[in-house]
């Protein structure tokens, strides 16, 4: 795969469209799945994906080997913190904030056979819960979860995806997933089955 990958890569920046084509291919669901965990809206998402590629496209000569998955995402999370500062400067209140829409979001949720439906419910209002959680928190600790909880990125990866070092990803991190917590456990989020209250 890398091999394929860095052959990809190689031909696009030899001006091949259809090898970077394949690289949109291979990464569009990746990268709009992170888009949309940052943004909390479909539309932004696939606008800020739409522009990840078109500046990978126009820089790809930049790159200058490593890992292109941390380059294209290091691109998609700039793009997202663009979106977010101007989002700050003309802020648009929706009446839908916070309600999910059915459509929105890259799910794909095929029933699982020996899952109850109650057990599928449970898991939805869990995902849910989760993802009212993610998009609570501050935006340096809302994209190393999703690199590292949603994406499963190892933390090297996470440090060149946001330009920062080991040690500040895993401290992000943490505060991060403590934060999340407080925030499901205090504001009731949580589907009353996963809460452990103390009473």
């Amino acid at each position: 795969m890398a091999n394929e990958e860095l052959r990809l890569v190689a031909a696009g920046q030899r001006g091949d469209v259809e090898a970077f084509n394949q690289l949109v291919r291979l990464y569009e669901g990746r990268v709009y799945n992170l888009c949309y965990r940052m943004l909390s809206d479909a539309d932004a998402a696939a606008d800020a994906t739409q522009d990840t590629f078109i500046a990978a496209y126009r820089n790809l000569n930049r790159f200058r080997g490593g890992l292109f998955r941390a380059w294209l995402l290091r691109i998609a999370t700039n793009t997202c913190y663009d979106m977010l500062r101007a989002r700050q400067r003309r802020p648009a209140v929706s009446l839908d904030a916070g309600y999910e829409d059915e459509d929105a979001g890259p799910r794909l949720d095929l029933p699982d056979p020996a899952e109850s439906p109650d057990e599928a419910v449970l898991r939805r209002e869990l995902a849910q819960a989760l993802e009212l959680g993610i998009a609570q928190l501050p935006e340096d600790q809302r994209i190393v979860v999703i690199l590292s909880d949603v994406q499963g990125l190892a933390y090297d990866e996470i440090a060149a995806v946001t330009n920062t070092t080991l040690g500040t990803v895993k401290s992000r991190l943490s505060r991060a997933r403590a934060r999340l917590r407080d925030i499901l456990r205090a504001g009731e989020l949580l589907p009353s089955k996963f809460r452990h209250d103390d009473e």
